[in-house]
């Protein structure tokens, strides 16, 4: 995972962050690192449980050691971000920090931010436990710039069975055109929430499902290439029908985070939300910080509208910065997100599947068992708001072109706008 809006909020926060952790020194004596800072967006519930587990085997492996947690809270690291690019700009990095896997870190490779783990993916046997195609996506003029924890899907059609029926709708739609009019029918008869959607992002999140579903799998991959036509009349039908889509949510949904609209489905307030599968986690983890419901009762789940049979992925990874102050803890860190115990502990709360290939395929069930078979089975699309396609300035002027289409509705100015962003930002 930026705006604007955010720089005071930013500044703010970095103040606060450094008195608090005193990032400007280092390991003076050059000796064996007991403190490590890292840095995340991992707050909400779910990520922060497997996050919590994740840690607690960190200190049991390395007594002595103090864990630092330096997150910072926002849906899909908006905030985060932010200030993460203050403290880097400052030379005052954290020891390790979270980024997506893919072309969002291609910004701190290409200033020199971060150090290559080839030798760590050498000296921990990673490369014989991590898919090829992961590792291809992650990899940068040869080297290696992190370290996966685990595989999101983007592209999950979350929905209450209930309000389906009483609306007269037999399923979970299959096609975009068809998720409009169960849209329209929910509205029509049972007067709930058609679609619960939360902060901005969440509609950034949305649009890339509703490109997939209309574009498939081949259009959509090549949306992110070098001259790609945002212009077409493809792309024009999949911003049209998200114009018609988002129509369909609430006007008061950018008050709230995912967690917020997410929760609106399973308590019943509304029938749909387009989200990732960390939501899962959040759904079935008990209180206080996950909600304790049933799947199949208060909730079910599909790919999104018109994407079955694409898995649009995405992957959370950890780094290690140039000038680390606590280099040591960092790879120690690093080979507990890297390890199979770590991944295990981690994405059963988080809802996610392991970025290793020899995980304790007993430990996922229910929606994560069938995670684990559409991974194996689907084609991949990459997703863009989540850093896999798009780099930092793409990524930041679609965020813009989606904000502003917020506020006028107008399908026809989104895309010429996209259209633009794809000429100056494709990498």
């Amino acid at each position: 995972m930026m705006r604007r809006r955010l720089t005071a909020m930013a500044a703010v926060a970095v103040t606060g962050l450094l008195v608090a952790t005193g990032c400007g020194g280092g390991d003076e004596s050059g000796s064996k690192s007991h403190k490590v800072e890292v840095f995340s967006w991992w707050t909400g519930p779910g990520e922060a449980d497997g996050l919590a587990a994740m840690v607690d085997d960190f200190k049991s492996g390395n007594p002595g050691v103090e864990f630092v947690n330096a997150s910072i809270a926002g849906g899909s690291g908006t905030q985060a971000k932010a200030v993460l690019a203050s403290r880097l700009q400052n030379n005052e990095p954290p020891d390790s920090f979270q980024g997506h896997a893919g072309a969002e870190l291609l910004d701190y490779i290409k200033a020199g931010q971060l150090e290559p783990l080839d030798s760590f993916y050498g000296q921990n046997g990673l490369r014989s436990v991590y898919p090829r195609q992961l590792l291809d996506q992650i990899t940068y003029q040869g080297h290696i710039y992190s370290v996966p924890v685990n595989i999101h899907r983007s592209n999950v059609l979350w929905y209450h069975p209930g309000i389906l029926q009483e609306a007269g709708i037999s399923g979970p739609p299959a096609s975009v055109d068809e998720f409009i009019g169960d849209l329209k029918a929910v509205k029509a008869k049972t007067g709930k929430i058609p679609l619960s959607l939360g902060a901005q992002w969440t509609a950034d999140h949305l649009l890339e499902s509703v490109l997939l579903g209309d574009l498939g799998t081949d259009g959509y991959n090549a949306l992110w290439k070098k001259g790609a036509d945002w212009s077409g009349p493809q792309v024009t039908k999949a911003l049209q029908d998200f114009a018609t889509i988002h129509s369909y949510t609430t006007t008061e949904a950018a008050s709230t985070d995912w967690q917020g609209a997410a929760k609106n489905v399973v308590e019943g307030k509304a029938a749909f939300t387009v989200m990732g599968d960390w939501a899962y986690g959040y759904f079935v983890n008990p209180a206080p910080n996950g909600l304790a419901k049933k799947a199949g009762t208060d909730f079910k789940w599909a790919a999104s509208p018109g994407t079955d049979g694409t898995y649009l992925w995405l992957s959370d990874s950890f780094t290690l910065p140039k000038g680390a102050p606590h280099r040591d803890g960092a790879i120690a860190w690093l080979k507990e997100a890297s390890s199979k115990r770590g991944q295990d502990l981690f994405s059963p709360k988080k809802g996610s599947i392991p970025a290793r290939t020899d995980a304790d395929k007993s430990l996922y069930t229910g929606y994560l068992g069938w995670a684990f078979e559409q991974w194996q089975t689907t084609k991949l699309a990459g997703s863009f708001w989540h850093g896999v396609t798009a780099n930092n300035k793409w990524h930041t002027d679609i965020d813009t072109a989606v904000g502003l289409f917020l506020q006028n509705k107008d399908a026809g100015k989104l895309q010429s706008t996209l259209v633009t962003a794809a000429k100056n930002d494709a990498a």
